[in-house]
């Protein structure tokens, strides 16, 4: 079977849990709210990593934080909080719990006012995924103006760790941006997924 071809990430090749990440999830539109709310809680725990840090601590961020269930983590209080800071198999880092506790609340906030999550995020692209067309993972931008934009509207409603980086990289992995390279054997895939 021939090698597939792949976004040149640095530290993919190689690392089964990475290339399955970006062969299944990565670039894939995703429209369902609760889900894109993990995707943020998580980008957020990024913040100063690297994503295969957070990729091989999913598993135990959804057992820390009850499979991200808003309503639930919204109901995190003090002992919740000690107990992830305790949690070795996440990022300890009081910053970044108190922003996913808070994001939960701010999240059924919005629900209670009627603005559903996904829709709130999918109409600053019209419902459809940006497609890029880059040969080289090193021209793809760290951020872009929507992505500011959706970071002030996300801080305007009160959330954290939603810088304009932090969106982008949400961004493409939330399939609202195709940034497969047009050399990757995900890039035409993803694409025909946003048609």
């Amino acid at each position: 079977m021939a090698e597939l071809t792949r976004c040149n990430w640095p530290g993919m090749q190689g690392t089964p849990i990475y290339e399955a990440y970006h062969d299944t999830e990565w670039g894939v539109p995703e429209y369902e709210s609760r889900a894109l709310w993990e995707k943020l809680v998580l980008d957020g725990f990024q913040a100063g990593l690297s994503w295969i840090t957070i990729l091989k601590k999913r598993e135990a961020f959804r057992l820390a934080f009850a499979d991200f269930d808003p309503e639930q983590v919204a109901r995190f209080g003090p002992e919740d909080r000690a107990r992830l800071m305790a949690d070795g198999g996440i990022i300890r880092s009081n910053a970044k719990i108190d922003a996913a506790i808070d994001s939960a609340r701010l999240y059924l906030d919005m629900q209670e006012a009627g603005i559903d999550f996904s829709k709130f995020l999918w109409d600053f692209t019209g419902g459809r995924p940006i497609q890029n067309q880059m040969d080289n993972w090193k021209v793809t931008p760290a951020q872009t103006p929507l992505s500011v934009e959706i970071s002030k509207a996300l801080k305007a409603l009160g959330f954290k760790f939603v810088g304009p980086v932090i969106v982008y990289a949400f961004m493409q992995a939330t399939g609202m941006v195709n940034d497969h390279l047009i050399t990757c054997h995900r890039h035409d895939p993803v694409r025909t997924l946003g048609l």
